[in-house]
């Protein structure tokens, strides 16, 4: 473990071992401390009698994004979000495409300071409808995410969080008690995908998922990144999409996106688009309405049609809304069905659009 060093916010989600250690309650790993050690994920620390978040009101940076590019499709489609992370994880994929990010472990790279009023004002101030926390799982910088949303709520700013979903039950109760909407990575739909290549346990990410759906309500889609060879057999993907469907119900989103070479994985290949058509094919013959396909080009597969008629709604090329038929009411104007997810009368004009933004001193 490694010393703390930086600044030091004082943590929640920790309690007292009777063999001195303190114990984190943040995620499923209850990384257990002796002072002046570290968890896994870096950035929180034991200081002291205490745990610390080493990272509050660092960024490694800031950006406003189109909505889709969480990826959100049902969430004010077109619109712009105000995106930021901070550094370090608390999973270990090795197939991470924000390594740079979620795999830091220099703290003096987040150069970019910025208070939770500095975000939520500076959201409102570009016209951002939401402001997401993404890059590395935000839920690692609980404290910081919490206060930043509870800053953007008082100004009418929405929030979204990117995440695995792997948190404990406490902690994910205040962390999600200040989202509206989530985008859950569903890494696999196997324990020993996620033991072996994330350092993980797949039924702490059910649980989360399940208990989003039931017991809040914060919007939710998921994502499933498609690793040849390791995640994208028939069965595999058969048996995620009717957990999903069964579970969780046929309205909730479901991206498959393409995986690139990055990280501890350079030499697998791309994923082909054919697979993530193949994944679409499964998903929507298990009754799942809304399935796309990402970090590929595929109109259809970015589109979304109205499940009672098959009408498209709601055009994409990439990230950019190209057509738009949703009534005002969010139903389809032809046969009256309500496409479920959080729209306004009409969609927001920002497009595919990447605009770097400097926050702080």
């Amino acid at each position: 473990m490694t010393e703390v060093a930086g600044s030091h916010f004082p943590a929640r989600h920790w309690h007292r071992l009777e063999d001195g250690r303190i114990q984190c309650d943040i995620c499923p790993r209850l990384c257990r401390l002796n002072d002046g050690q570290r968890g896994l994920c870096f950035v929180r620390a034991r200081l002291g009698e205490a745990m610390v978040l080493t990272t509050y009101g660092r960024s490694s940076g800031f950006c406003i994004d189109p909505i889709e590019k969480k990826p959100l499709n049902h969430f004010l489609p077109g619109t712009p979000v105000l995106s930021f992370g901070t550094a370090g994880c608390n999973l270990t994929c090795r197939f991470c495409q924000n390594w740079d990010i979620s795999k830091a472990r220099e703290i003096d790279r987040l150069n970019d300071h910025a208070s939770p009023q500095d975000i939520a004002g500076t959201a409102r101030r570009l016209g951002c409808r939401s402001v997401a926390f993404t890059y590395n799982d935000p839920v690692v910088f609980l404290e910081y995410a919490v206060d930043t949303a509870r800053a953007c709520h008082a100004l009418g700013i929405r929030t979204v969080a990117v995440t695995a979903g792997y948190v404990m039950p406490e902690a994910r109760r205040e962390f999600f008690a200040h989202m509206d909407a989530a985008n859950v990575d569903l890494k696999a739909f196997s324990e020993d995908f996620y033991h072996q290549l994330c350092g993980g346990h797949l039924a702490a990410v059910l649980d989360t998922l399940v208990w989003l759906k039931r017991e809040t309500g914060v919007w939710v889609e998921i994502t499933t990144l498609l690793i040849p060879g390791r995640n994208d057999g028939d069965g595999e993907l058969d048996a995620l999409t009717r957990w999903v469907a069964a579970e969780l119900g046929p309205d909730v989103p479901l991206h498959f996106s393409a995986f690139h070479p990055a990280w501890k994985m350079p030499d697998l290949p791309p994923t082909p688009a054919a697979t993530l058509t193949r994944a679409r094919a499964i998903a929507l013959k298990n009754g799942l309405r809304y399935v796309y396909t990402g970090n590929v080009h595929d109109e259809a597969g970015g589109s979304t049609a109205c499940p009672g008629c098959g009408t498209r709604l709601i055009g994409r090329d990439w990230y950019r809304i190209t057509a738009w038929r949703l009534a005002p009411d969010g139903t389809c104007p032809d046969c009256g069905t309500r496409i479920a997810g959080s729209f306004e009368p009409r969609p927001g004009d920002w497009g595919a659009r990447r605009q770097p933004v400097r926050l702080g001193t």
